[in-house]
């Protein structure tokens, strides 16, 4: 008697053996009962492919799974159904991905670089050879995202789309906010932590948010804002000062990832704004309140209204969860639905981001002279900006700040009306200004 498809272990072949890679070695020994009782069926790991084998790398594997360092081996085993790809990078991990699909396994990968910048031909061959591609830990840590835009929220149209995804940033500007340090400071904790990298710039410089907003615009909207294309500011240059003042008015600084879709109510025409920047968002929003490490995600649609989501964005066991609820789902289904939409995503009609329109938070150094918030207000004005309230700190060595809030403009307004600034010279510093959700 043959063993039927249901009952047939899931065989699976693991490229990557790092902090993820070996959280789901763990999970997958210590959870073995639950798995098979969720699923009807086994999950095995029988091939891990490493840059370096060596004999305590292989005594982490279980009774029967190989250690290999070429990954044609993996990808040409025929008794693996399924790579999971936790190598990172995206030459090798493309190529990787490729062969594999090329063969005929399903791929699970929380490589979110690879599938936000270059992974068209992915889905499209994914599609073609009747894979699964299931990335459920690439967009927001252990918060099931991906899912619930695919499955829960499949028969919505979705308005917005915003959160918090990267947990170094979140950190830093937590450990600012909370205990006045200052970014240096507090990149230096989140390094010794292991919150952040030797090299931090994904993380601080606003790209891994913007990697995870690209694959969430996909699932959300059904159409492809290119990575390329997308609008990024990371908090390097934070200062803790614009933190104390956002204080002031109620308001905590957060680097926020945004898409938005802009519907004609005549045309019926959409266009998608999206992007990643420092914002002020009120202390009464959830997503001011989101701490540390944490990623929060708020989606906004027609027929469910506001739903929230929040969770820790990294970690060895948190990703790796994910990524075995991924196998899981594997083990489960029989048709591919990789991307929410069965039929191939369009390019997004999108909106330049000079005409995106917000508030905004300023503050600008001048000196402490008569005039001085009359020449401000005039260039404020001459670009059709109202401000709205307005604070000027004591005087620092004959220079102040000036920090106000504006009324609702456009990007390029307030990029004008910054440049007529400098151009007045009484600024002793370059402006700071951020959006206000």
């Amino acid at each position: 008697m043959t063993q039927s498809a249901s009952s047939k272990p899931l065989y699976v072949g693991l490229a990557g053996m790092g902090t993820v890679g070996g959280g789901l070695v763990r999970l997958l020994r210590e959870d073995r009962e639950l798995i098979e009782r969720r699923v009807g069926r086994d999950i095995v790991l029988r091939k891990v492919l490493v840059r370096n084998a060596t004999p305590e790398r292989a005594a982490l594997l279980p009774k029967g799974c190989e250690l290999t360092t070429d990954m044609a081996s993996l990808t040409d085993d025929p008794q693996i159904d399924v790579v999971v790809e936790l190598m990172g990078g995206t030459g090798a991990a493309h190529k990787l991905i490729s062969m594999a699909l090329e063969k005929g396994k399903h791929i699970v990968t929380a490589n979110k670089a690879l599938l936000a910048e270059d992974s068209e031909d992915l889905f499209k061959l994914a599609r073609k050879n009747n894979c699964i591609l299931r990335y459920e830990g690439s967009a927001a840590g252990c918060i099931p995202i991906v899912g619930t835009l695919t499955d829960p929220l499949a028969g919505n149209h979705i308005d917005s789309i915003m959160g918090i995804l990267n947990g170094t940033s979140n950190y830093i500007l937590s450990e600012m906010t909370s205990n006045n340090m200052d970014f240096d400071a507090a990149l230096q904790q989140a390094q010794e932590l292991g919150y952040a990298e030797a090299d931090p710039t994904l993380d601080v410089d606003g790209f891994d948010a913007a990697h995870k907003l690209t694959l969430l615009t996909r699932l959300a909207f059904g159409m492809d804002y290119p990575f390329a294309s997308m609008p990024v500011q990371g908090i390097r240059n934070m200062d803790r000062r614009d933190i104390a003042f956002a204080r002031e008015f109620g308001y905590r600084i957060k680097l926020i990832a945004e898409a938005r879709l802009h519907r004609d109510e005549g045309t019926g025409k959409t266009r998608l704004e999206a992007g990643v920047f420092p914002a002020l968002v009120h202390h009464s929003f959830l997503l001011a309140r989101v701490g540390g490490v944490y990623n929060a995600v708020r989606i906004e649609s027609q027929v469910s209204g506001p739903i929230f989501l929040h969770g820790r964005g990294a970690g060895a066991l948190p990703t790796a969860s994910v990524v075995l609820s991924d196998l899981m789902a594997v083990a489960r289904e029989d048709k591919p639905n990789n991307t929410g939409f069965v039929t191939e995503i369009e390019r997004a009609d999108i909106v330049p981001p000079e005409d995106w329109r917000s508030r905004y938070y300023v503050r600008v150094m001048v000196s402490d002279e008569s005039g001085v918030l009359r020449d401000v207000a005039g260039c404020m004005a001459a670009e059709d900006i109202s401000m709205a309230q307005v604070i000027q700190k004591e005087n620092e060595k004959n220079v102040v700040p000036l920090v106000y809030m504006t009324h609702e403009t456009t990007a390029q307004a307030m990029a004008r009306a910054m440049q007529k600034l400098k151009e007045t010279g009484i600024l002793r510093a370059e402006p700071v200004f951020y959006r206000i959700l």
